[in-house]
């Protein structure tokens, strides 16, 4: 359950749903698996796990969803292949080529016989609500993977009042004039690893990775007008991760020493060790999301 990437979104008016209203809501769109027919399904399940029910999982307030997505594995190429054989076929018997609306048909008709014994592949996307201090987070490594479980929420709901955090400077600026100072304000720490882009729409990239980022070499690359896109971050020494110029947050960990703070709870029983932990980490990005905030200059005024 702990997050490995953060896509952070502030709501623009409160957000007014206790855990219970919010529970009803989403009753709407419960997740069912893949008919014969289906290409795909998206819904809700439990953040608690395939053996609980509870929808909306609360922990000190906070609110724990889950979005789970299954899709038929259906290779482009095998339908081409398969419809061109078909095709071939048919257009041998009757000696004509076919129309394109009997190809269409046809394509229909593949479709129809190859989806009952495709493959599946499913995937689920935890959500967070901060309630409180009014922004919300999604565990998806991009923004169009976020946008999917906020549009399953806003169908929920009917509306859903948030916007990705607006920052007073761009991210990339703020990056750069780190890099160029060689260290990073309010516990931020500089790791190993950055991408540098240039400015110039043709101009080429830099990613250093297990380097020293405090270096000459780097500093060449900043005065030829590159800038930082991506940059490998430590933060209090409980949180890695690295940060990029749409302020999304990748490859996000926490320190052994923080999440050995729930050893104490028997990991036998899933749904305590699960409250434990995401009271946990939640507690620990309560502290981190307004100092990275904070650190890249603030948000831009309303």
């Amino acid at each position: 359950m702990w997050f490995k990437n953060l896509q952070l979104y502030r709501f623009t008016r409160p957000f007014e749903h206790t855990a219970d209203s919010l529970e009803k809501m989403l009753q709407s769109h419960l997740f069912t698996p893949c008919g014969n027919q289906d290409m795909s399904k998206f819904g809700w399940v439990s953040p608690l796990g395939r053996h609980a029910e509870v929808l909306v999982h609360e922990a000190q307030g906070q609110l724990l969803l889950c979005a789970r997505k299954e899709e038929k594995m259906l290779p482009a190429s095998v339908i081409k292949d398969t419809l061109q054989d078909k095709i071939d076929e048919m257009e041998a018997a009757q000696g004509r080529a076919l129309k394109k609306k009997e190809k269409e048909a046809l394509k229909e008709e593949i479709l129809h016989t190859l989806l009952p014994r495709a493959f599946t592949r499913s995937s689920q996307t935890f959500l967070w609500i901060n309630p409180t201090e009014k922004y919300l987070v999604v565990d998806a490594g991009s923004a169009k993977k976020a946008d999917d479980v906020l549009s399953l929420l806003r169908k929920c709901t009917g509306s859903l009042p948030v916007v990705p955090f607006a920052l007073q400077n761009p991210p990339e600026i703020t990056m750069t004039e780190w890099l160029n100072d060689g260290a990073a304000p309010g516990g931020f720490v500089l790791e190993d690893e950055a991408e540098l882009r240039s400015a110039l729409e043709h101009g080429g990239i830099i990613r250093c990775k297990d380097q020293d980022l405090v270096t000459e070499e780097i500093k060449a690359h900043l005065l030829a007008d590159k800038m930082v896109t991506k940059l490998a971050l430590n933060w209090s020494d409980t949180v890695s991760f690295v940060l990029a110029d749409d302020l999304s947050i990748k490859r996000l960990k926490f320190s052994e020493e923080l999440r050995e703070q729930n050893d104490d709870v028997l990991s036998e029983d899933h749904t305590a060790r699960l409250d434990a932990d995401f009271a946990l980490m939640t507690g620990e990005l309560a502290k981190f999301v307004p100092e990275l905030i904070k650190a890249l200059g603030g948000e831009k005024a309303e």
